[in-house]
């Protein structure tokens, strides 16, 4: 009965053994995705910000400008492109809408992003753009992949169309986060004026006319969550300029936004809580599950030994055979 037992136990140890690796090496590189219908969104705002009076071409300072961003998964958009990709593709339909302190409209910027749903490496195709211009990604953006590293990242900018180093600046704690902090800065760079501008029959190509370009510069800050590579908090130190041209009447240059943006307090808390939750599922996979398997494993291989060992002690008394008496005849 012993030798069964330990027989059974041995071919547990075995099973839990192997299923440690498979789960850390080979299931959650397949198992763990971003969603392919996966919704966000995000309220930041700058607070004693400067914005321009398109009205009066002049720079005025006001008490917050508020930036909403949104994230939207097209599951329509993802399953086309992965019939020819091979592999899992998330498609995020984002926009970053900026509004004044009157809420009217400053600046409303649509973006497609397209990425691999498991390394969150770009994917290049068809519908790939930021503000309706074509684009390639070289780089991650929005998001960090799973088991963020301590090094340098390559991080597109969707201002500039460029992609450029964001690099790791220590590790930190935040909220009760362990946390990587990451940092970029772009260098004033003339770029596109967005498409819709906030005054009615003022557009790029009339601005173009007057001779006026914008220009932008930026430092970004993230601190991002490694298990999961979700930034927990983000802000900016932005600031952007209309330079040159007739439209300034005269002036060389002209503050169009010039702010710190952060994340709104109560997305703060919701982005904690979601990132603490999806972390605890990422560590099952390549964490709690994996050596809990091979201590469960090691566990009944001693089991399994001791068993057959207790099976074949010496000492214990043979078994007597009973002599039957032969029959005795007259």
């Amino acid at each position: 009965m012993r030798r069964k037992a330990s027989l059974i136990l041995l071919a547990l140890a075995v099973f839990f053994a192997t299923l440690s690796p498979l789960l850390r090496w080979y299931a959650f590189p397949r198992w763990a995705k971003v969603p392919a219908n996966e919704y966000q969104d995000m309220v930041l705002e700058a607070k004693n910000a400067t914005l321009l009076d398109y009205g009066t071409m002049k720079a005025r300072t006001v008490p917050k400008v508020t930036i909403v961003q949104t994230l939207k998964g097209n599951v329509e958009a993802s399953k086309k492109i992965e019939k020819t990709a091979g592999r899992d593709v998330v498609v995020w339909d984002g926009l970053s809408y900026v509004q004044g302190p009157d809420g009217k409209m400053v600046s409303r910027i649509p973006e497609r992003y397209i990425f691999d749903a498991h390394s969150q490496e770009p994917v290049h195709a068809t519908g790939e753009m930021v503000d309706g211009d074509p684009v390639r990604r070289d780089g991650i953006e929005f998001k960090w992949p799973f088991l963020t590293e301590k090094r340098d990242y390559e991080y597109f900018d969707a201002q500039t169309r460029t992609t450029t180093p964001i690099h790791y600046k220590g590790t930190q704690t935040f909220r009760g986060v362990k946390v990587y902090y990451f940092e970029q800065t772009i260098p004033w760079t003339k770029v596109h004026l967005p498409k819709t501008m906030p005054v009615q029959g003022i557009t790029p190509e009339s601005v173009a006319k007057t001779g006026t370009t914008r220009w932008y510069t930026t430092v970004r800050k993230f601190w991002v969550e490694p298990v999961t590579g979700a930034p927990v908090y983000g802000e900016e130190n932005h600031k952007e300029e209309l330079r040159g041209g007739t439209l300034l009447g005269g002036r060389d240059r002209v503050t169009a936004f010039a702010g710190d943006v952060k994340m709104r307090e109560d997305y703060i808390r919701s982005t904690v809580a979601l990132v603490k939750h999806n972390r605890t599922l990422i560590l099952l996979l390549t964490s709690y599950l994996p050596w809990g398997f091979l201590i469960l494993g090691a566990g009944l291989l001693s089991l399994s030994l001791y068993l057959e060992a207790r099976g074949r002690r010496p000492g214990d008394p043979a078994p007597t055979e009973t002599v039957e008496p032969e029959p005795v005849t007259a």
